[in-house]
This record gives C-alpha cells, sequence and structure tokens, in this order.
C-alpha cells in the first residue's frame, strides 16, 4: 500500500513539472504591461529604458532631466521642439481625475455638510495632496503624452535604432 501510494504521488509530481516550466517560460515571453510601465515612467517603445535621468521624483533639483534617447532602444524622448508643452492638459486631466475621486472618497466617508467647514477641510486637504503629489504627476503626464506618439515595439532589440519613430 505504501508502494502504491509512493508511485501515485511520484506520478503526481511528475506531470506537475513541466507545467510549471512551461508557465515560467511563458511569463518571460510576455510584454512589458502599459500601465507598470508609465507609472514607472518607461520609455514608451521599449518599456525598459528610463525617461528621466534621476529615478526620484523629489529630487526637485533635476526631477524633470531626461534622456536626450532612451538608453534602451535609442528613441528620442523629444520628437521635436515644444514636443512637451501637450502634458499640460494631460496633468490636467490627472489633477481633475485625483481632485474628484478624493470629493468622492471624502463625501462618502466623512459626509458633506452646509452647517460645518467640512468642505473646506477637505479643499485644504486636496490642495496639500496634490502639492505633494505635483513632481510625480508632471512626470506621469511626460510618459502618458510620449505614449499617445510612440507605440510599444515589441521586436526594437532586432531593428536598427534608425528606425524609431522620429529618430533623426
Amino acid at each position: 500500500m505504501v508502494t502504491g501510494m509512493h508511485r501515485y504521488n511520484n506520478l503526481i509530481t511528475k506531470t506537475k513539472e513541466p507545467t510549471n516550466i512551461m508557465m515560467s517560460t511563458e511569463k518571460k515571453d510576455q510584454r512589458p504591461g502599459y500601465l507598470l510601465s508609465l507609472l514607472q515612467h518607461k520609455c514608451a517603445r521599449c518599456r525598459t529604458g528610463n525617461m528621466f535621468k534621476v529615478k526620484n521624483a523629489y529630487r526637485l533639483k533635476d526631477f524633470m532631466k531626461m534622456h536626450d534617447n532612451c538608453p534602451s532602444c535609442n528613441q528620442r524622448m523629444e520628437l521635436e521642439v515644444g514636443f512637451y508643452y501637450g502634458t499640460a492638459y494631460v496633468s490636467y486631466a490627472l489633477t481633475v481625475a485625483l481632485s474628484v475621486s478624493t470629493f468622492v472618497a471624502w463625501w462618502v466617508l466623512i459626509g458633506m455638510s452646509v452647517n460645518d467647514n467640512r468642505f473646506f477641510w477637505w479643499l485644504g486637504s486636496n490642495i496639500v495632496f496634490l502639492v505633494i503629489l505635483q513632481p510625480y504627476l508632471m512626470r506621469l503626464s511626460r510618459a502618458i503624452w510620449l505614449s499617445f506618439f510612440v507605440r510599444y515595439n515589441a521586436s526594437w532589440q532586432v531593428e536598427n535604432t534608425h528606425d524609431a519613430e522620429h529618430n533623426n
């Protein structure tokens, strides 16, 4: 009886091993996620190279200094002069979305009333929240704006760097 159970356990472990190996190779072949690469400020073309020279968004002296080209795929970061002026619209949309979400959360959790100053407390805490997040939001809006114009290329490693979008 023990030998039969031992054979059964060996049979189960032998059939599970190839499945685990196949799953691990499938995970390696997956392309990097769009949302995660945006949140980490990665290049829109390869999703591996950093857009900014400094990783910390709160090093205020040089938090907006960008690479001229992506360190991984050589994609130009500024496609034309004044390219990032459009990020003001993206940043505005992000701050409005955050303000609306904090307002709804405040309303649900704490409540709003005309009889007290809850609205002004929300307004003050929302302003502080947005000021603290502003450096990160500015970088995020640049990453989103670049992703509007530069598409992900899964074969960026084998293609010529001169084929990068708008790369002169």
